[in-house]
């Protein structure tokens, strides 16, 4: 920080001090025995705070604008906006480490923001502060082609990367959809349609640069190691990922890297019922089959994709599939596949071979959320994204359903089913209390049929804002309590992403 930050500063800690009539960081520990959550007085931000951001990453880079905080303040979601009271866009990770120690240091909330595509609230400023977006670190640092694997700054998007590196022959294929910052996607431990084959960020992540609340940095794997494997001490790469924030601020991201297939051939089943459809999955899946994608969507879904992206399958449970390999692979396995589907009653496969078709076809899987959103045009849309061990993907599914219908709410079902994980997609209208009533209802009991047989509340969005209330129902108090008590070791301050994860 410089000489004038520091002294334009000290004005503003001393009345903080008077006003709170405690040292400006005022923080109530958790405790060991109760893990309660930590009571913080957060500093305002005024103009001399504001002039000392705009010392540390240059004044055409911070913004007190409300239009540009609102738009920081809310994701894809349908939490509610909370604008952070100051955006920042810093451009280098020693800017980072210098602006985090400035917030650490007044008890200013600090906001992780990527791409803002979300959704469960993870960048809402709900306690005011600072939104760090990282989007102007967007450089591609070091491709190692015969190595797998690439460097990058965390603002760099998944297109971006791919559109990169696609003249070596690799590309990066964990796919949630939109277009994510690489950094943000590993904050969320994303996936997407590509999991069953390729795995998720937690898979695919084998280093980070993480700046941490008081501006120290880490290197979680070491300085520079790249290796596909280590058992040097504790996983702290994986600690990060999925850590929304909440533990660090993540600049850079290393990351494996894949060759392109020779060949990939996508095919669409109709089936008459869920259960056949979700059925066929479960086989084709226990047969070995290297799926790299298999898609559920429900008839609700299928309709509304039709009608958004100009498609005319029929209105029935339906599968996607993409097989990859080599061209004799993909035959083969294909082959396989379409047994099993006929088997289960499901049609003869409606093949997109060529580029342009598959990438028709998986656009109109990606466009879902918006698919769905256009059913009640003004309404905002609830995802949620629960996932079971695979062999019991058809119980929950049908069960799923069942209630949807019992509820009277319209609920498009559409999922990642190769890895157990699927969405039900609720547009609501949020100013209708008997309808939000029902939807959370029916979110709750989904959560909570999911846990019972094994499965998680949430597959690949987060906790966020949306699921506080069921991580202790997943992890149990003790793993509750760990993870709180390694938020305060690392963020004793309780500054970086407060009111996510932890009610």
């Amino acid at each position: 920080m410089t000489s004038i930050a520091r002294s334009a500063l000290r004005p503003v800690c001393r009345f903080l001090d008077r006003r709170f009539f405690v040292p400006a960081c005022c923080h109530v520990r958790w405790s060991s025995a109760s893990s309660q959550v930590s009571q913080v007085a957060y500093s305002p931000v005024n103009d001399d705070i504001k002039r000392a951001f705009e010392d540390i990453v240059g004044e055409n880079n911070v913004s007190s604008a409300m239009v540009v905080r609102e738009q920081h303040g809310k994701d894809e979601s349908h939490h509610k906006c909370h604008p952070a009271d100051l955006v920042v866009w810093p451009t280098s990770r020693e800017q980072v480490c210098q602006v985090a120690k400035l917030c650490n240091d007044n008890c200013l909330p600090l906001i992780p923001f990527g791409s803002g595509t979300g959704l469960e609230g993870g960048v809402v400023a709900k306690k005011g502060g600072v939104s760090v977006d990282v989007t102007k670190m967007n450089e591609i640092l070091e491709v190692n082609a015969e190595d797998f694997d690439v460097t990058v700054q965390a603002g760099v998007t998944r297109n971006q990367l791919n559109n990169y590196v696609r003249d070596t022959g690799l590309w990066f294929p964990v796919d949630p959809g939109a277009d994510a910052s690489l950094g943000g996607m590993a904050s969320t431990s994303a996936s997407g349609t590509n999991a069953v084959r390729y795995g998720t960020m937690r898979e695919n992540v084998m280093n980070l640069e993480v700046v941490l609340a008081d501006g120290r940095v880490i290197n979680t794997a070491g300085e520079g190691r790249r290796t596909r494997k280590t058992s040097a001490g504790y996983n702290l790469t994986n600690l990060f990922v999925g850590s929304e924030g909440t533990l660090g601020i993540i600049t850079k991201v290393t990351l494996r890297l894949y060759g392109i297939p020779e060949s990939t051939a996508s095919g669409v089943s109709s089936f008459s019922d869920v259960k056949s459809a979700v059925d066929a999955v479960v086989e084709i899946l226990q047969s070995g089959i290297p799926m790299a994608r298999i898609e559920f969507l429900d008839d609700v879904q299928i309709d509304a994709c039709n009608k958004f992206s100009g498609l005319n399958y029929p209105v029935t449970p339906t599968l996607f599939l993409e097989f990859q390999g080599s061209e004799n692979g993909v035959k083969e396995q294909a082959s396989i596949a379409g047994e099993i589907i006929e088997s289960n009653g499901g049609s003869k496969f409606q093949w997109a071979t060529e580029l342009e078709e598959r990438n028709k076809l998986w656009k109109a899987r990606h466009n879902a959320w918006y698919a769905d959103m256009a059913l009640r045009p003004g309404c905002k849309g609830v995802s949620t994204d629960v996932c079971v061990p695979i062999s019991r993907l058809p119980e929950i599914i049908v069960e799923t359903k069942e209630d949807i219908i019992t509820s009277n709410l319209i609920a498009p079902i559409v999922g990642h089913v190769g890895d157990g994980n699927f969405h039900c997609v609720l547009p609501l209208d949020l100013e209708c209390e008997e309808e939000l009533k029902r939807a959370k209802e029916f979110v709750d009991r989904l959560s909570r049929r999911a846990l019972a047989m094994g499965g998680t509340c949430t597959g690949e969005h987060g906790i966020g804002c949306g699921k506080q209330a069921l991580l202790p129902e997943e992890i149990g108090p003790t793993g509750v309590q760990v993870m709180k008590e390694i938020k305060n070791l690392l963020d004793p301050n309780g500054i970086l992403n407060p009111g996510k994860v932890f009610l």
